[in-house]
């Protein structure tokens, strides 16, 4: 039985700790010390942004990324054009509609979808 008196009256010993004289201004200076480090953090982040901005902007101009864009007008072009061609001839076509309205929905689903699983991927992580 005393041991668990004992037990209890540690216990709350503990959970009451006395404060200290210099509480007050050691919690200022942790304080201060955070608020330093934000703006800090925040010129860095910001820098670090910046940069990746300048890069994947420069990757772009170097990618001729004008030039892929007009290939795959040009392919898409011909595409439509097989595609008219071939519509008469299937039924399964008409699925299509005018400007392949369901094509544009499958697709955009299936973007949305890639999107989910990667947030889930990034959750993970």
């Amino acid at each position: 039985m005393v041991e668990v008196e004992f037990e209890r009256r540690l216990e709350r010993l503990f959970a009451d700790a006395p404060e200290l004289p210099d509480c007050g201004a050691f919690a200022e200076g942790v304080e201060r010390r955070l608020d330093r480090g934000w703006t800090t953090r925040r010129w860095l982040i910001g820098a670090a942004g910046v940069a990746g901005g300048i890069i994947g902007a420069s990757q772009l101009v170097m990618s001729n990324i004008v030039q892929r864009v007009e290939n795959a007008e040009d392919s898409a072009r011909i595409l439509r054009t097989g595609l008219g061609q071939v519509a008469p001839q299937a039924e399964w076509m008409s699925l299509l509609g005018s400007g392949g309205t369901m094509v544009w929905i499958a697709s955009g689903l299936a973007v949305l979808a890639m999107g989910f699983v990667l947030t889930r991927v990034i959750e993970e992580i």
